[in-house]
């Protein structure tokens, strides 16, 4: 008895026992209502692939674990297990980077809060919020040994506020080149590490567009590991690749998985035994990085019908199939615009109708107007209910712009009705006006007069920056006008790849009368990818030397007018109706107009 209770006590002081970091989840990690469709105690061989990317940061080799990967493979969640260990099993001091400071506050908000109320051993060292002194904000959370920091990689307060021995960078894909003025994110971040011997740094992502993605870039730089399971009929070791799915033409419901060697039909009822006996192999030398990539294929959320059903919505559009192989595959958009687009190609794809007599499919339009020292140029851009832009019309208007005739003469163009083959009418629902160059003021002046109208005074904006902002500029220097400025960058790489598409929902379809000039200009640009000073790949677009593209910026214009209307109007194309037929009556127009003359020469107002 005495020793019983002399071996108990002696209990307390034995060191805690050595876990790994998917033993320590599977211990006491429990899943949150709000943040999982499992709630409850954590499983680790739910989705085995995930214990050796955790493990990882156990390995005293090892000092970054880069996770390239799709979505709905739990990245996320091996995130907060991570933040879970070296907060209860080994305290430090930890910062966990989003790609914004708003998603770190959803972060800690959504996921983290959850997390320490539903996990016992969590609750019990880190403080209620609103308690006093509690030591935990929304962005700061303290324990016994350390604390968790969560950041925004635009925040550089965040990134060089303190020593950490942990870092985790989530969504690397998602950062700015540079936090404020402080320089790259990921850089900043790591540096808060290099007082700790032991320090530890993760990535995660999924991947963009290839020479230009962070996570990509780092696995490059890993001993690359990939996942190989075994075919359940002839046994041979494999990684699941989207080439060897296999279905029946327009069925999704019939995906099955053929074998590299035996060539046998695998069905989606043997993934999680394939999986139960999955191993991790490195395909490059070891120096201190372990590099994992791992795509939907794998995950047990999500079936192979579903990841073709996916595909088969995305075939044919652009801006789709790049998400798809970035959030599906966990791979990076290989954009093969080394060469320029071929003008007598796009030319020869001209169809029969034309600007006063558009397509019964066209339920929108917008415009977009490029200002010049001595004319106006613009582009009319219908759109159908399945995203189909249809290039309708160029017009250049002569004078200076520094004179009102030439506003109005533009004014009265996107004022005019255009009837589409079914007998209805449509005006322009938006339209962009470059504020660029010499007559910004002009601009201003006359897109602010109109700005009922979505008539939006733009500014294009170089880089990787979203098509519209959350809000317009509205400065000084603006002289109290709303300018919005758009990330003509991102409009022109959506541009590009709509005008490769010849079939399909993002193609891009020309009126009759579009002279030869208008598919010149669609082609005098190209995008090039270039390296700065440190030596990081920066991506641009170039134009020919003494090469005119008014008419390219002027879809883009128009790209950016629809993308105006569906954020700030939430107009979303598939569900506008197509305009009903109307039957022209010239005889009520002219007597509507004869009365309102009359009444103006009486000084009556309308």
């Amino acid at each position: 008895m005495i020793a019983e209770v002399k071996q108990k006590a002696l209990s307390f002081f034995a060191p805690p026992k050595a876990l790994k970091v998917s033993e320590h989840a599977d211990e006491y990690r429990r899943l949150s209502p709000e943040a999982s469709p499992e709630p409850g105690r954590w499983n680790t061989d739910r989705a085995p692939y995930q214990r050796e990317i955790m493990d990882a940061f156990n390995d005293p080799d090892v000092h970054t674990v880069v996770m390239m990967s799709s979505a709905q493979v739990g990245k996320s969640e091996i995130v907060l297990n991570l933040m879970l260990y070296f907060a209860e099993h080994d305290p430090s001091p930890m910062l966990i980077v989003q790609p914004t400071l708003d998603i770190a506050e959803a972060f800690s908000k959504d996921r983290a809060a959850t997390m320490v109320r539903d996990t016992p051993v969590l609750s019990g060292i880190i403080a209620d919020a609103k308690s006093r002194d509690s030591g935990n904000t929304l962005l700061h959370k303290k324990f016994p040994g350390g604390h968790w920091t969560l950041a925004g990689a635009n925040s550089p307060t965040g990134l060089r506020s303190r020593p950490v021995r942990i870092v985790l960078f989530d969504e690397v894909d998602g950062y700015l080149d540079s936090a404020g003025a402080d320089g790259d994110p990921v850089t900043l971040g790591v540096k808060r590490t290099n007082n700790f011997w032991n320090r530890k740094i993760g990535l995660f992502s999924t991947p963009t567009i290839k020479g230009m993605s962070r996570i990509e870039a780092a696995y490059e730089e890993s001993d690359k590991r990939k996942c190989y399971v075994p075919c359940p009929h002839c046994g041979h070791e494999q990684t699941l690749e989207w080439e060897r799915v296999v279905y029946d033409d327009g069925k999704p419901e019939t995906a099955a998985y053929a074998c590299e060697k035996c060539g046998v039909l695998i069905e989606e009822s043997h993934k999680l035994e394939m999986l139960s006996q999955k191993q991790w192999v490195a395909t490059a030398e070891f120096k201190g990085i372990a590099g994992f990539h791992i795509n939907e294929l794998y995950s047990p959320w999500k079936k192979w019908s579903e990841v073709v059903e996916d595909y088969l919505k995305a075939k044919g559009n652009p801006e789709r199939e790049k998400a798809w192989w970035n959030t599906s595959m966990g791979l990076s958009w290989e954009d093969k615009d080394g060469e320029l687009l071929v003008a007598d190609v796009l030319q020869a794809r001209r169809e029969s109708w034309r600007e006063l007599m558009l397509p019964a499919e066209t339920v929108l339009l917008t415009a977009g107007v490029d200002v010049q020292d001595d004319r106006l140029e613009a582009v009319l851009l219908g759109w159908a209910q399945n995203g189909q832009c249809l290039s309708a019309a160029r017009r250049v208007f002569e004078g200076s712009p520094a004179f009102p005739q030439v506003w109005q003469t533009l004014d009265e163009w996107l004022l005019a009705e255009r009837q589409t083959e079914t007998g209805g009418f449509l005006k322009i629902r938006a339209a962009c006006v470059d504020s660029g160059g010499h007559h910004t003021n002009e601009v201003y002046t006359f897109c602010t007069a109109r700005y009922g109208r979505d008539i939006y005074a733009i500014k294009g904006v170089d880089g990787p920056k979203p098509i519209w902002p959350d809000r317009a500029s509205k400065s000084r220097k603006y002289r109290g006008h709303k300018v919005w400025r758009i990330g003509v960058d991102t409009v022109k790489d959506m541009l590009r790849a709509r005008l490769a598409v010849v079939e399909g929902p993002g193609r891009i379809r020309f009126a009759a009368d579009l002279s030869p000039e208008f598919f010149e200009q669609l082609t005098v640009e190209r995008r090039v990818v270039k390296y700065d000073r440190r030596g990081r790949p920066v991506r641009s677009w170039v134009k020919k030397s003494g090469a005119r593209n008014e008419a390219w910026d002027c879809m883009v214009y128009g790209f950016a007018a629809l993308e105006a209307l569906q954020r700030l109007k939430f107009v979303k194309l598939a569900t506008v109706s197509p305009p009903a037929p109307r039957e022209p009556q010239p005889e009520k127009k002219a007597a509507r107009r004869e009365r309102r003359v009359k009444r103006r020469s009486f000084g009556v107002k309308r």
